[in-house]
């Protein structure tokens, strides 16, 4: 990053109050990377691919703390880039792959509310996505000289061989309709219908004259269908990346778990087969989630034989980043040195001129850390990352303060422990006592 860079306020603020708040900024993602060269390559092949009309699935591993939320974000960035949709949500007690009570519908909202492309990368991008599809089909018309409508039949062919694919196109028609006619309504109506909003058959019936609605048992299939949508709209596929898997972990019952470990080894199947053309998941969950064999993915013999990690690379000592399975690395003590120069640098705007403390009192920070808990500041860290905001906020608004006796004085905080008891109890997915510590994922 160059000194004379200039950071608009807007893009320095949100990555400030994001980290400092404790959850990863939407934007500006690319002021703070550092490290993770190899993991970023290996997702990048796995866009690639999807945009070729490949598949895939990852499961990015990683302690609280180490940077998974904030690696999926700068995944779906770089999707949104090639060209690709995004979708994404955090998977929670009320949002399953699978559930009997709304749990998982209730997960396919919450993604389709976050669909998001390169003009609209903050979600709410449905109808954008419909419109793109609206506007080609116009364009063929004209140049063709064919009826619309037989145009959106013929592409919305493909979807008739989809579970649910009829109605699907029937609501694309419909929003077609709408658009013809100007009928906001019709339009609004089959908007809701494509994120899920219906509640009732009879009301979808009433209002677009469909018969099906999206329902638990066909959430997978919903996404299917919305990843060759998409496709036919002119983008490269369908990105859905899914964070928090420890929440599948945490559930009480085993029934409930093990019929959600069968969604995704469904999806696992599917994508590996190549049964799901231009779609990509990526799944964000701790170690304890994936090794675990009472309670993890490994209690799942199925999920085991696929997800067991390269003998040969584990010998050497090394990560096998073809599999699916992405391991993420400590930060270096020379990564972390690189991201405090990178928040210095964001907290004065890019400018060098308004750096509130000199290069002299990043090493002096960095040995603090080390000093109070250790090589552990590598693995996770967000707590270290917060105290340095802290710090540059207080020198900022009390410049005659010594930058020295703060950092003697900083106190770092520890990770919480998230083992289980022996009881197999799972704790509460939102602890109250930890809910400072756990929603950060830098």
């Amino acid at each position: 990053m160059t000194t004379k860079q200039r950071i608009p306020p807007r893009d320095r603020d949100g990555v400030l109050q994001a980290l400092r708040a404790g959850v990863v900024p939407r934007r500006g993602l690319q002021y703070v990377q550092v490290g993770r060269a190899r993991e970023v390559e290996a997702l990048i092949k796995d866009i690639d691919r999807i945009a070729d009309g490949g598949s895939g699935t990852r499961f990015v591993i990683g302690d609280f703390g180490a940077g998974k939320t904030f690696f999926l974000s700068l995944v779906r960035s770089v999707a949104l880039e090639k060209g690709l949709v995004t979708m994404a949500a955090d998977l929670n007690p009320d949002r399953r792959l699978y559930g009997s009570g709304g749990q998982a519908r209730s997960l396919y909202n919450e993604l389709t509310r976050n669909i998001a492309t390169r003009t609209r990368p903050e979600g709410g991008a449905m109808a954008s996505v419909v419109e793109r599809f609206i506007t080609t089909a116009l364009q063929q018309s004209k140049a063709s000289d064919q009826p619309v409508e037989a145009i959106l039949q013929d592409r919305l062919h493909s979807l008739s061989e989809l579970v649910g694919g009829y109605d699907f196109a029937q609501v694309i028609e419909n929003y077609w309709r709408g658009h013809d006619q100007g009928n906001e309504q019709l339009k609004a109506d089959a908007v809701r219908w494509l994120r899920g909003e219906f509640n009732t058959r009879t009301d979808a019936r009433q209002a677009l004259g469909v018969r099906t609605i999206i329902e638990d048992d066909q959430v997978y299939d919903g996404l299917k269908l919305l990843s060759r949508f998409v496709r036919l709209a002119g983008y490269g596929g369908l990105l859905i990346c899914l964070d928090e898997l420890v929440n599948l972990y945490k559930l009480p019952h085993a029934t409930a778990r093990n019929t959600n470990y069968e969604q995704i080894l469904r999806i696992l199947n599917d994508t590996l087969q190549g049964q799901a053309e231009g779609t990509g998941f990526v799944f964000g969950g701790t170690p304890e989630t994936l090794l675990d064999a009472r309670r993890g993915l490994y209690s799942y013999q199925a999920l085991k034989l696929r997800l067991s990690e390269n003998t040969f690379a584990a010998q050497q000592g090394l990560q096998d980043f073809g599999g699916p399975v992405i391991r993420l690395a400590n930060l270096s003590p020379e990564d972390l040195y690189i991201l405090l120069t990178k928040l210095r640098h964001v907290h004065a705007g890019g400018d060098a001129d308004k750096h509130v403390l000199p290069d002299s009192a990043l090493p002096a920070f960095l040995a603090h850390c080390n000093q109070r808990i250790g090589a552990a500041y590598f693995q996770t860290p967000r707590n270290t990352v917060r105290a340095f905001l802290d710090l540059l906020s207080v020198l900022e608004q009390h410049p005659e303060l010594d930058w020295q006796s703060l950092i003697e004085d900083i106190e770092i905080g520890q990770e919480p422990n998230t083992e289980l008891d022996e009881d197999e109890q799972a704790p509460s997915a939102t602890p109250a006592a930890d809910d400072e510590l756990t929603s950060f994922r830098l």
